[in-house]
């Protein structure tokens, strides 16, 4: 059953982490082979909307025609957001416990380096940092090489959604907390970005721990958002969902969520050609895809494959917003398209349900640690002459 506006989905927390990893992973595959282009490209290239998996831009030519090349890029085939999002389950597989940016410093990076896997885009068998953009790259220039105190290694990258998109696992181990999920994500994203780009990561993880809640709305998660938002990311979220609740469609939705965005996006008209003021601090901008994500999230009813459809049509930085937008639905509770999940499964050669699977035992075992420490400290409070909490 497909949860609308107003109406409870009661899923339980295995159900809502592969929900939510396997429901991010779809987007991404759907949004890689029209990254980068406008809604009327994708119209004419297409022939029509995409409503599902499709091929190369380019064709056969995938592997030489620029400026995608040489990645294989379509045909169900994952991108690096998902790429950085596993590996972020396996640091918590690792550590059993919250992250920091030491985490990141300690397990990511390395994980990122001297551990070849299958890389979907690329065909081969190859380590991750040859295939992450140069913004994740950052991570292992500034604290692999650099040295740099990881809470402060983000200073300095291109301001850009690099740290939100694979901030979804944040969120996940914090269910139904989205206050816990912000701060966490914050401290995360602090090793990889700053400015809006790392605003983004904190309350994109609080957006997927609140839609894990029993009663949880479209509209619960952008309040839980705008609970926590600050700055030009608080605003564009406010405006584009306020754009974003005037339709049910994706197809009428499409231009009004990018015109409500546009102000606060410092990429520019033309995504292939950036801005000059492209991707730099500010804390009157955001990053464009997790407004979007949210208006999409909103104007599907919280319906995956609707949400989904619009955030790839969209165009753009598609991949990513159908990454963050797949994520929210599928923490809602919604089905993820079972035929979807299959396609691209077999055709990135990935288990995208193991993953949820590690990451729900890991959730529950951090959360009872949390009782654990929780209890410890009202015992102590106590013996100091705090109030003591009741059983």
């Amino acid at each position: 059953m497909t949860p609308r506006k107003g109406e409870n989905r009661t899923a339980a927390l295995d159900e809502r982490i592969t929900g939510a990893l396997v429901g991010a992973a779809v987007g991404d595959a759907l949004g890689g082979p029209v990254e980068g282009y406008s809604p009327e490209q994708i119209l004419q290239r297409h022939g029509g909307r995409v409503h599902g998996v499709v091929g190369p831009w380019n064709g056969d030519a995938w592997r030489t025609a620029r400026p995608i090349a040489p990645y294989h890029k379509g045909d169900g085939h994952v991108t690096d957001d998902t790429l950085m999002a596993h590996a972020l389950v396996r640091v918590y597989a690792t550590v059993r416990d919250h992250l920091d940016a030491y985490a990141v410093a300690e397990h990511l990076v390395p994980d990122l380096m001297t551990a070849p896997r299958w890389i979907p885009e690329l065909e081969a068998e190859a380590l991750p940092l040859q295939r992450i953009f140069l913004a994740e790259k950052w991570l292992v220039a500034r604290l692999h090489y650099g040295h740099v105190d990881p809470r402060e290694a983000g200073v300095g990258n291109i301001v850009n959604c690099g740290a939100a998109m694979y901030m979804a696992p944040v969120g996940l181990v914090n269910a139904a907390n989205p206050e816990g999920a912000y701060a966490e994500a914050l401290d995360v994203a602090g090793a990889h970005q700053s400015s809006y780009g790392r605003e983004a990561a904190g309350v994109f993880a609080a957006a997927v721990a609140a839609a894990c809640a029993p009663d949880a709305t479209p509209d619960s998660v952008v309040a839980a958002c705008l609970s926590l938002a600050k700055d030009g990311t608080r605003a564009a979220i406010e405006q584009v969902c306020e754009v974003a609740a005037r339709h049910t469609d994706f197809e009428s939705a499409l231009r009004p969520l990018r015109d409500a965005v546009a102000p606060y996006d410092t990429v520019g008209p033309d995504y292939r050609s950036p801005s000059l003021a492209a991707r730099r601090p500010s804390r009157l901008h955001a990053i464009e895809e997790l407004p979007v994500a949210l208006g999409m999230l909103l104007v599907s009813g919280g319906d995956h494959r609707h949400a989904v459809l619009g955030a790839v049509n969209y165009g753009r930085d598609c991949d990513s917003i159908a990454t963050m937008a797949g994520a929210l639905a599928g923490a809602l509770g919604a089905p993820v398209p079972e035929d979807w999940a299959k396609t691209v499964a077999e055709a990135s050669r990935l288990d995208l349900w193991q993953p949820a699977t590690t990451l729900t035992e890991v959730t529950r075992e951090i959360f009872d640690r949390d009782v654990r420490r929780r209890r410890a400290h009202e015992e102590a409070f106590a013996g100091i002459g705090g109030a003591r909490c009741s059983d």
